[in-house]
């Protein structure tokens, strides 16, 4: 029998295909769509990564292609047979278009890029260019512009050693740009932690949750989230901004954060937010050293056995600038896009970004280059 029986058991599709050889592959009996073979890219994968945990280690993998899971299933026991079906379920499941408010909707039919506007004197790319209401207006608009699906506004800084600011400041700083951008097609998300900024958020027109500490900063967040029946983005981050690359620690970075998502998930479920409405990001610099981002981004299609779409952030972080010696952060475009379409190539549904047009303009070029 594979794997102790008390160990938790994890798959990662690999082996990407494309186009028409993803096609043909899926035909054949030797590939698996991922997510219905949505986002207009027709990602399938051919093989299969089998993950065992026990006590917090991992302790036994193996990788076969999607026709030899069927006889490796069947020597497992009972309930990491039904394990295997429902992850397999997961990630093969189709998401469900994310319902936006006034009739708007994302669908997956292409990945979609999230521009971000930080109303704030110090967040650590742009920090102090839009931190007045028609500045950061401005910018958003010209985002939209650009082809910004999502416009997530922020008004407190999550950079490392970022110091919170009060509940009063952060409104001030958010509400009368969602105001004055509310009645837009382009949806906007609220990037806070915090519950009356979210419920105020809302009601002045934004219609997606974005909260780096993913419901759990805030006792009101979760039954605020569940009422107001929004899409809610749940992100992983060891510790709060202040402290959180204070030589973080993990026993394995990728199951951990894993782990985290899943639970967190799990909690958002048990307070009534409904599935279709959730969606994960692993929190990339967020807590982690410059070996565990890199370990997050080489495993991005690990998180497809959550079954909501992931979220991808990298744009202008500083651990591009350490693969780069690049100290200026807006000077690290190129660093940005190689590594969202790193995220692409594994099934990332969402990238978001400051540089929006050229994202853009790497989409419709990744997109056409399907053999």
């Amino acid at each position: 029998m594979h794997g102790p029986v008390d160990s938790k058991l994890y798959l990662q599709p690999l082996g990407f295909l494309r186009g028409c050889r993803a096609s043909g592959a899926v035909k054949d009996g030797h590939a698996w769509w991922l997510a219905g073979g949505q986002q207009g890219m027709g990602l399938a994968f051919t093989l299969v990564r089998i993950l065992f945990r026990h006590q917090g280690m991992a302790v036994d993998e193996v990788t076969l292609p999607v026709g030899h899971i069927g006889d490796y299933q069947a020597d497992l026991s009972t309930f990491h047979q039904g394990e295997m079906d429902r992850l397999l379920g997961q990630i093969q499941g189709v998401r469900p278009p994310l319902s936006c408010g006034e009739g708007r909707t994302i669908a997956w039919d292409k990945p979609v890029i999230q521009g971000i506007v930080n109303v704030t004197p110090d967040s650590f790319s742009d920090g102090g260019r839009y931190d007045q209401a028609e500045k950061a207006v401005d910018h958003a608009l010209a985002l939209m512009a650009a082809g910004a699906d999502i416009i997530d506004i922020g008004g407190e800084s999550t950079r490392p050693g970022a110091e919170k600011v009060s509940i009063e400041e952060e409104l001030s700083r958010v509400i009368p740009v969602i105001d004055m951008l509310a009645a837009r097609s382009v949806p906007i998300s609220i990037d806070s932690r915090n519950a009356r900024v979210m419920k105020t958020a809302l009601g002045a027109g934004a219609a997606i949750v974005n909260d780096v500490s993913a419901l759990g900063h805030d006792g009101d967040a979760l039954k605020l989230v569940a009422q107001q029946n929004c899409p809610v983005i749940l992100m992983h981050a060891q510790k709060t901004p202040d402290v959180m690359q204070d030589n973080p620690q993990y026993d394995d970075v990728l199951l951990d954060v894993y782990d985290y998502l899943e639970q967190r998930l799990e909690v958002c479920l048990a307070a009534g937010i409904d599935r279709a409405n959730l969606l994960v990001d692993p929190g990339i610099g967020f807590g982690k050293a410059l070996e565990h981002n890199l370990a997050l981004l080489s495993n991005l299609s690990f998180f497809h056995g959550l079954g909501v779409p992931v979220l991808l952030g990298v744009s202008r972080k500083s651990f591009l600038g350490a693969l780069s010696h690049e100290p200026e952060a807006s000077q690290r475009l190129a660093g940005s896009l190689a590594s969202g379409v790193a995220g692409w190539d594994q099934g990332v549904q969402i990238l978001r970004v400051h540089d929006v047009r050229e994202t853009r303009q790497a989409r419709d070029v990744w997109q056409r280059l399907t053999l």
